[in-house]
C-alpha cells in the first residue's frame, strides 16, 4: 500500500511561508508528477513528505497512519535525488545491497532483492563494476536499484534526470514509466520540465509559490487549464495568451490558443509576417507578429514551408479557443 494524504501541510522558514498550506491525496500505485517552474515549492513538498524537513503544521497520512513526527526511515518510503550519490570504491552489487546491510538484513535475502532489482533494470551484466566505469544513465538506474531494494510503499523521485543529457533523459523517462507499470508501487517525482510530466504522468500537480494551482491528469490539463497560469505552463510551445479587443469580444479578458491549434488559412483570420521559421521534419515552429493580436507562436505541420519576412493569414481551430477572466480563471 502507498496511499499518502496531506492535510493542510505548511511549511515555514522564519516568518516566510514556502508552502503556505497544501491538501492532496496520492492514491496507492498512482504516478504522480510535481511540476511547476523554479522555487515554485515542488522540491520542498517532497522532502515534506521524505521527512527531510520538518512540517510547520498539518499533517502527512501515509497508509491511514499520521507520518508527521516520523523520521524518514520509519516512514516505509525511498528517495532518489539528482545526485546518484553511489560510493565509488564499492561495486554495482554492494552499492544496490548497502542500503539492506545497514538495516541488518540476512545476506541471503539482500542478494536475492539486489539481484531482482538488477534484472529489472538491465544491470545483471554490470554487477561486478564501479559507478566510475559506468555511464550516466547506468548510474542512475543503480540509485533506483538502491531504492527498489527496500520495497517501499511510495518512491520519490527529485528532479532524477536533470545531470543527463537530452537522448538518456527521454530513455531513462521511458525506462521509469516502464518501471511503474512493472512494479505497480506509488511514484511522486518532481521536475521542473513540464514534458516529462505530460509523458509519465497518471497525475500532475502544478504548483505555484507553494500552492497548488491545478492537479489532474495530463490530458485535463491540457485540454482544460483552470487558470492563465496552468494554461502558460502546460504545453509546448506554451499557449499563446492574448489580451485586448480579441479577448474582448469574446466576452474574456484573456483568450488562449495554443500554437497547434492555429491553422495556416489562405486569407482572413490574423494576418501577420513571419519572424522566425523552424523547420523540424514532422513540424514547422513559427513566430508570427500581427497587427491584431501582437506577436503569436504557432506549430504548423512539416508540410508549411514559410520564411522569414513571408506574410501569413491564421486562425484559430473551432472550438480551440480558451477564456479567462479578469482573476485569470478558465471561463466556462
Amino acid at each position: 500500500m502507498g496511499k499518502i494524504v496531506l492535510n493542510a501541510v505548511r511549511k515555514s522558514f522564519g516568518e516566510v511561508d514556502v508552502i503556505p498550506g497544501v491538501d492532496l491525496t496520492i492514491e496507492d500505485g498512482e504516478f504522480v508528477v510535481f511540476v511547476g517552474p523554479s522555487g515554485c515549492g515542488k522540491s520542498t513538498l517532497l522532502r515534506l513528505i521524505a521527512g527531510l524537513e520538518d512540517t510547520t503544521s498539518g499533517a502527512i497520512v501515509i497508509d491511514g497512519a499520521d507520518a508527521t513526527a516520523l523520521p524518514p526511515a520509519k516512514r516505509g518510503l525511498a528517495m532518489v535525488f539528482q545526485s546518484y550519490a553511489l560510493y565509488p570504491h564499492m561495486t554495482v552489487r554492494k552499492n544496490i545491497m548497502f542500503p539492506l546491510k545497514m538495516a541488518g538484513m540476512e545476506i541471503g535475502e539482500a542478494t536475492r532483492r539486489a539481484d531482482a532489482a538488477a534484472k529489472v533494470l538491465n544491470l545483471t551484466a554490470y554487477m561486478e563494476r564501479r559507478p566510475g566505469q559506468l555511464s550516466g544513465g547506468q548510474r542512475q538506474r543503480v540509485a533506483i536499484g538502491r531504492a527498489i531494494v527496500r520495497e517501499p510503499a511510495a518512491f520519490l523521485f527529485d528532479e532524477p534526470l536533470s545531470n543527463l543529457d537530452a537522448a538518456l533523459r527521454v530513455n531513462m523517462r521511458q525506462e521509469i514509466t516502464e518501471l511503474h507499470q512493472s512494479l505497480k508501487t506509488t511514484m511522486i517525482y518532481v521536475t521542473h520540465d513540464q514534458v516529462e510530466a505530460m509523458t509519465m504522468a497518471d497525475k500532475i500537480v502544478v504548483l505555484n509559490a507553494g500552492r497548488i494551482e491545478q492537479v489532474g491528469s495530463p490530458l485535463a490539463l491540457y485540454n482544460n487549464p483552470g487558470n492563465t497560469f496552468v494554461a502558460g505552463f502546460i504545453g509546448s510551445p506554451k499557449m499563446n495568451l492574448i489580451e485586448g479587443p480579441e479577448a474582448a469580444a469574446l466576452g474574456a479578458t484573456t483568450i488562449g490558443v495554443r500554437p497547434e491549434h492555429l491553422s495556416v488559412v489562405s486569407e482572413g483570420g490574423w494576418e501577420g509576417v513571419v519572424g522566425l521559421s523552424e523547420h523540424l521534419g514532422s513540424d514547422t515552429f513559427l513566430k508570427v507578429t500581427t497587427d491584431r493580436v501582437g506577436t503569436i507562436n504557432v506549430r504548423a505541420g512539416g508540410e508549411v514551408i514559410l520564411r522569414p519576412g513571408d506574410r501569413v493569414h491564421l486562425a484559430p481551430q473551432p472550438g480551440k479557443i480558451h477564456r479567462f477572466g479578469a482573476d485569470g480563471k478558465a471561463m466556462t
